[in-house]
């Protein structure tokens, strides 16, 4: 199977610059994975879509405001960008301009409240960096930290809450579990009001989901790792949800990951966490979900590898290229598709 396989033409005037003013008011692509038949929805029209029984499952994970901007003793600009916590007040940081930032070099941010001290380099080119400040350093990176926008997006966020879930609550994204971003807490209720069960895993999304894949042959590809868990709480409602027949509706890519990287041999689960680099493709068997909602995701990129794994290759294809003619709006603050 080929990288050039999953590639298909985007006009660039498609690609969503800014969230919309009213998150559930985008627009739903709903795809039946048995017939291939396409319906075209709002996304406020979920709910007819979610039946009593039915457990959704969302990826509680909060982006971190990642991105610093700062500069060097010597005045020249720099930034760092926050991949991973390590230990203590070191982090794994993506940092430019990288030939001015070896080890030793410091950078100061926020008229001295933040400094850094790169410690060492990564095998891959990143940079362990030492953080000095007082106070809490959460609290410091909330007011002088960016979010960490995808690349494809040129424009300025407004309102940074708009790249949040109204259900994140776990901070260590450095991106955002995109499909989440369509509901609101009026909408969840009503989910929640027709008996749907609530669930919530938590991965905390690298900038590797943004990764391209480099090779020709798909299966020579190698996943970055990510930090994922299941709470027992969570644990309890998805076995509960299996053994009364209902669907396990995952939002997101990463909720889907999150579970296939910890469901049992037997489809049951349990409290657990783990890295996970699972790499999901078509000829994978899935044994956790049963619905997706997902985004539009960019060509030849592991998430559409993993959307045609679920509902098949040519459905799939099929529906991106009725999504570009009927103007849908694509990626981060782009429309939705539900698969079931």
């Amino acid at each position: 199977m080929k990288t050039s396989d999953f590639f298909y033409e985007l006009p660039q005037e498609l690609i969503a610059q800014t969230p919309l003013q009213q998150r559930d008011s985008s627009r739903l692509l709903v795809l039946n994975k048995q017939t291939g038949e396409i319906e075209h929805r709002n996304f406020y029209h979920i709910l007819e879509h979610l039946h009593e029984g039915d457990c959704l499952v969302m990826n509680n994970s909060r982006v971190l405001p990642a991105r610093l901007l700062g500069h060097r003793p010597t005045g020249g600009a720099a930034e760092l960008l926050l991949l991973t916590q390590k230990e203590g007040d070191i982090w794994e940081c993506l940092a430019r301009p990288g030939r001015k930032l070896r080890e030793g070099a410091e950078v100061i941010f926020g008229d001295g409240r933040l400094r850094a001290t790169v410690v060492s380099e990564t095998q891959s080119g990143n940079r362990l960096v030492r953080f000095h400040y007082d106070g809490i350093f959460l609290e410091i990176l909330e007011q002088l930290g960016k979010m960490p926008l995808p690349p494809y997006i040129k424009e300025e966020l407004q309102d940074s809450e708009r790249y949040q879930t109204v259900y994140s609550k776990v901070n260590g994204s450095a991106a955002a579990p995109t499909a989440g971003l369509h509901f609101t807490k009026e909408l969840l209720a009503q989910i929640e009001k027709k008996g749907v069960k609530l669930a919530y895993v938590t991965l905390h999304v690298g900038l590797g989901t943004f990764r391209p894949v480099q090779v020709d042959d798909v299966t020579n590809h190698h996943m970055h790792s990510e930090l994922c868990m299941i709470s027992q709480e969570t644990a309890d409602i998805l076995n509960e949800t299996r053994k009364n027949s209902g669907r396990i509706v995952c939002v997101g890519t990463t909720s889907c990951r999150t579970l296939e990287s910890l469901v049992n041999e037997d489809g049951s689960f349990e409290e657990r966490s783990r890295w996970t680099d699972i790499f999901i493709y078509p000829g994978y068997r899935f044994r956790a979900m049963d619905a997706l909602i997902t985004n539009f995701h960019l060509p030849e990129s592991t998430l559409i590898m993993l959307v045609s794994a679920f509902a098949g290759y040519d459905p799939v294809m099929a529906a991106y290229a009725e999504a570009v003619k009927e103007r849908y709006r694509f990626f981060s603050f782009g429309d939705a598709m539900l698969i079931e």
